[in-house]
């Protein structure tokens, strides 16, 4: 292990996060909070001195290979959570650190579980950094370091490997930092969109901002009790149509803006995407139906809860845990199933789930023809075979964790319903399940063994369960 790198990336790393607890501080002080703006000043400050500290020494050896990226990235995650907490400790939003901890784990991965019982009692600089830690999250502060700082050459894929979501990473052109410069134009821009079609709408501006992080960010926190239910209709419309944008693969909005539609339209994932949402709605909507006055509000609340679910946001606008028991099933495969790879959702990813129909069918007929050759192909392109491995991988690790995560959570002798939707919530990065976990409800109930575990699992989701387990093995802290 070059520890020197690690320590140099968890400086910028921490330095970002400082300069990031500035905006909050600026909310914090435009409502007049004092108290608030002073946690966030000091928070702020001493997040930037010791980042400075931990790179002012310029390491020897500036290389970056898998294992620094990815220890880097899960120690830095960790680090960004433990002093994210902080101000909400600070200014008694949250008083217990470790429901503090796990407010912000629950940010950053944009997962969406809360323990708060009453957002609406929270300070406006609070609720804009819980809402804003979607943001930073979605697409990732490491895509952002990449963006700007200059690290040693290509090395730095090691760092996107390690925090973009799907079973491979590409770059849309040569060079890894201008990807990640393409990623935050994108991110940006329908940032932008979204916060002005909500101020059209009639929204406030800290409303519009907050919900929009955690509708581009997928992540679900809102600033109201109600979630998004007690807002318009109109605004209920456009927070669906941006929450079924950001679970779309950012390759697709890439191909667009280049006017390549074509190849834009052409992509496997996204197809089967939009063919699973519609499809859920529909039969969503023809199982819910009769529990409503008017079709159009049961189409409206099953396209929300559709597009939050499967894109794994989390807002609500109804409680679907009293849907008929088909709603709610469907409701959690798409727990399960996510968004494309390559966008801010989480889950399992559509295209990893395309890769393994694909090679249950190549056995299949290979039962039929042994001496078949037949390699799998996706959006045209032969399929690698470290991918095809790396996604065996990847479903093996996903059982044990959510099983071994459920067995953990039942120490709390709640119903199996709460500690396994409870898990599949944290690890998928969804935030709602369903009983005691469900839409109207939180996490505030459990114990802080369990709340650990679940911050793990958050953690675990976010970063595609590798990079955290890489951390228990031994060999990877042997030094070079």
């Amino acid at each position: 292990m070059n520890f020197g790198i690690v320590r140099f990336v968890l400086g910028w790393i921490l330095q970002f996060e400082g300069i990031f607890l500035i905006l909050p501080a600026i909310t914090a002080a435009v409502y007049k909070e004092w108290r608030e703006v002073i946690a966030f000043i000091a928070t702020a400050l001493a997040s930037l001195l010791i980042g400075y500290l931990m790179r002012f020494k310029r390491p020897k050896d500036m290389s970056l290979y898998t294992r620094e990226g990815f220890a880097s990235v899960a120690l830095g995650w960790f680090v960004m959570s433990l002093v994210g907490a902080v101000p909400f400790v600070a200014t008694g939003d949250i008083p217990n650190y470790i429901d503090a901890l796990f407010e912000t784990i629950s940010g950053l991965t944009t997962t969406g579980a809360s323990i708060l019982t009453d957002v609406e009692v929270v300070s406006h600089g609070g609720l804009f950094w819980r809402s804003f830690t979607h943001w930073i999250g979605g697409m990732g502060v490491f895509v952002f370091i990449m963006a700007i700082v200059p690290l040693a050459g290509g090395s730095t894929m090691n760092l996107m490997r390690a925090e973009s979501p799907g079973p491979s990473v590409g770059k849309l052109v040569p060079r890894v930092k201008d990807t990640a410069k393409a990623l935050y134009v994108i991110y940006l821009g329908i940032t932008g969109i979204e916060v002005v079609t909500l101020l059209i709408c009639g929204m406030n501006l800290f409303e519009s901002l907050t919900l929009t992080f955690g509708t581009v960010g997928t992540g679900g926190f809102g600033v109201s009790n109600a979630s998004i239910g007690g807002y318009s209709h109109t605004v209920q419309v456009v927070i669906t149509v941006f929450m079924i944008l950001s679970g779309i693969n950012y390759t697709f909005f890439f191909a667009m803006i280049h006017r390549q539609f074509k190849q834009a339209f052409a992509i496997e994932e996204v197809r089967w995407y939009l063919a699973i949402i519609f499809g859920s709605v529909l039969i969503i909507f023809i199982n819910i139906k009769n529990m409503y006055t008017l079709a159009s509000d049961a189409l409206r609340d099953a396209f929300f809860q559709v597009g939050s679910i499967i894109t794994t946001t989390g807002f609500s606008t109804t409680d679907f845990d009293t849907w008929p028991q088909l709603s709610k099933t469907i409701i959690v495969l798409l727990m399960i199933i996510g968004a494309c790879a390559g966008s801010t959702g989480g889950g399992f990813k559509i295209s990893r789930i395309l890769i393994l129909l694909k090679a249950i069918k190549k056995e299949l007929l290979m039962m039929i023809h042994p001496n078949m050759i037949k390699k799998l192909r996706l959006d045209g392109r032969v399929i690698p075979h470290e991918t095809i491995r790396s996604t065996n991988v990847f479903m093996s690790i996903y059982i044990v964790i959510l099983f071994g995560s459920t067995l953990l959570v039942s120490f709390d002798e709640f119903g199996f319903t709460t500690n396994f939707t409870a898990v599949l919530a944290c690890l998928n990065n969804i935030g709602p399940g369903l009983d005691l976990v469900g839409p109207a409800r939180n996490f505030a109930f459990f114990s802080p063994f369990v709340k650990i575990i679940l911050m793990f699992d958050m953690l675990a989701g976010r970063l595609e369960l590798l990079p955290m387990l890489i951390l228990l093995v031994p060999q990877c802290w042997k030094k070079y």
